[in-house]
């Protein structure tokens, strides 16, 4: 059976960007997941609250004021104007969280844009998995070079004479 193939409607690179790391947590933000979605923040806000039962505090939780200010802070990286016209704290959706939303939006559009948002985590979380192996495989190699520069220098340098010197020595006055 041919797999098939899904043209996202948000680029990889536009979801990927969206994902923040809060809390030791890759979570979405709520105007961007709002964003994403195409509705207004706060009627995603008003959605999940009418299903707060379905979003636990590992699958949602609110920002505090400090990690707020401090979120707010970052608008060198990213577009200031939209963290500017922000009131109140926004709310972080983990990858839980995003999933449970596709069943508090239903639409068309919602549903293609969740499976994107998942296929997202899943591409990012290989990467991650990808570089570590990558960087033990490195911490490997450099301990090997270590003892072959070691095993180098060895034979590199001169042996030292064991033998004793003849004659006599002058001494200085």
């Amino acid at each position: 059976m041919a797999k098939r193939t899904q043209q996202s409607l948000v680029p990889i690179e536009r979801i990927a960007s969206a994902i923040y790391l809060i809390r030791g947590e890759k979570v979405m933000l709520d105007y961007d997941l709002a964003d994403l979605y195409r509705v207004e923040t706060r009627a995603l806000v008003q959605a999940v609250k009418r299903n707060i039962e379905r979003f636990p505090t590992h699958f949602m939780f609110q920002l505090s004021e400090e990690e707020f200010e401090y979120w707010r802070s970052q608008i060198v990286i990213s577009n200031p104007s939209a963290k500017m016209g922000l009131r109140r704290p926004p709310y972080a959706f983990t990858e839980r969280g995003v999933a449970m939303l596709s069943s508090v939006l239903k639409s068309k559009q919602a549903i293609q844009i969740n499976i994107a948002i998942m296929d997202t985590f899943v591409r990012l979380r290989e990467m991650l998995s990808t570089n570590k192996e990558l960087a033990r495989k490195v911490e490997k190699h450099d301990k090997e070079i270590v003892v072959l520069y070691d095993q180098l220098k060895k034979l590199l340098d001169p042996p030292k004479s064991s033998k004793k010197q003849i004659g006599y020595l002058r001494h200085r006055e």
